[in-house]
């Protein structure tokens, strides 16, 4: 049927807080109008505050989800998030290989808002070597960027060094965020190996930004799967991010959610 909702498919850690992970990607892609579905790979404790606990799921349960998803849908593209280890990112590997995946979003998820660790010092290298060449785009903030390039960043120069640096990993497109670390604040950058395309935004003033990077990504995701290039996905992405942020929400005490459904009427 010409009607079907696109299937997209997200790999990530859930958030009991409900702001980021595998809950922000599901209301990201459902509001993209896609059909989300999920594979968790680890549980953490968290809420807008911070991340108290993690638990990482045994890597046989994490297969078995990924084999009832692609034994049953037509996965029109994959968006991972947290792979909090090595052993979690070889599984996720072999089965993105097995099925041929075209349209995959890596957000190299390492580092929560409030400074937890998400993912392990020793898995940063598989990432590169053996994650990273199946994206067609990876979306690092400033902060995983620095991570994967070894290069200090501060401008958009910096910028760009970094993304040649972690386009050399072998993956298609490299869009670093800038968000608000940059001296060119909410600007991002997009390279495709040979070109550079800079995505000028609104920078907004608030403290509730909880789940930006993984709503970002699988905003993307959604729009890859509807068809749209990667340029046009990616703008698409930050014009929806953009409009969540403006409409944060003032929910828990810390860094509150972005409104996913901002266009509703509530």
């Amino acid at each position: 049927m010409s009607n079907t909702l696109k299937q997209v498919l997200t790999i990530a850690g859930s958030d009991s807080g409900g702001g980021a992970g595998i809950q922000a990607d599901i209301k990201a892609m459902s509001a993209n109008g896609v059909f989300a579905m999920s594979i968790i790979t680890a549980i953490t404790a968290q809420n807008t505050e911070e991340v108290t606990d993690v638990f990482e799921l045994p890597p046989a349960i994490i297969a078995s989800q990924l084999d009832a998803v692609f034994d049953d849908f037509e996965v029109a593209a994959v968006k991972t998030g947290m792979l909090s280890s090595a052993v979690v990112i070889e599984v996720v590997v072999k089965m993105l290989k097995q099925q041929n995946v075209m349209n995959l979003v890596v957000d190299p998820v390492m580092i929560s808002k409030s400074g937890h660790s998400l993912l392990q010092p020793d898995a940063i290298e598989i990432v590169k070597t053996k994650l990273l060449p199946l994206a067609l785009v990876v979306t690092p903030n400033v902060h995983e960027a620095q991570q994967l390039s070894g290069i200090a960043i501060a401008s958009l120069a910096d910028a760009r060094r970094a993304a040649k640096v972690i386009h050399g990993f072998g993956c298609k497109h490299v869009l670093v965020k800038g968000g608000h670390l940059l001296n060119e604040r909410a600007t991002d950058l997009l390279y495709d190996g040979r070109f550079f395309n800079v995505l000028k935004g609104e920078f907004i003033e608030t403290r509730h930004t909880h789940g930006t990077g993984c709503t970002f990504a699988s905003a993307l995701a959604a729009h890859l799967a509807r068809g749209r290039s990667v340029l046009d996905s990616a703008q698409a992405a930050k014009s929806y991010v953009t409009e969540a942020i403006r409409h944060g929400l003032a929910i828990g005490h810390g860094q509150g959610p972005t409104d996913h459904f901002y266009f509703l009427e509530r």
